[in-house]
């Protein structure tokens, strides 16, 4: 399967619309991202069941600003929603395979299991701030 450019518009709708989805943000003007590119383009071939995307992050500014990239090529990999890596660097190729190989090996009810928690921990701790009048710092959840 090729890669798939992917918009602002368009971003969520991939994310619930796909099981496992890697991302590729990136810029043409970045030397490790054409670096990168040719190897998540081979991966995009060898893993036909998996959604590979690219942002341009000149093009599409706020989704990337939105999602926290801060350098480039990032990855995030994302798999029933849920985000399970974000890391920026270019990965080489046998290391995005043993990636893929592990996404693809994650016991996702467990993942979803430890999801909720969190959250049930998240909203414990919001509720119990907002009796104190305030909320601690580092606790703001995020949200494209």
């Amino acid at each position: 399967m090729a890669t798939v450019n992917v918009t602002k518009d368009g971003f969520e709708q991939l994310i619930e619309g796909s099981d496992t989805v890697l991302i590729d943000f990136w810029a043409s003007w970045c030397g490790p991202c054409r670096r990168f590119g040719p190897i998540f383009e081979k991966a995009s071939e060898e893993h036909p069941g998996v959604v590979f995307a690219k942002v341009d992050t000149e093009a599409e500014q706020e989704l990337a600003g939105a999602l926290g990239i801060r350098s480039i090529p990032t990855l995030m990999v994302f798999r029933e929603q849920v985000l399970l890596f974000s890391q920026p660097g270019a990965l080489p190729q046998p290391v995005l395979e043993d990636l893929i190989s592990q996404v693809q090996g994650l016991d996702m009810a467990e993942v979803h299991r430890k999801v909720e928690e969190q959250q049930a921990d998240a909203a414990a701790t919001r509720e119990s701030a907002s009796h104190n009048g305030h909320v601690p710092a580092g606790r703001a959840q995020h949200t494209v």
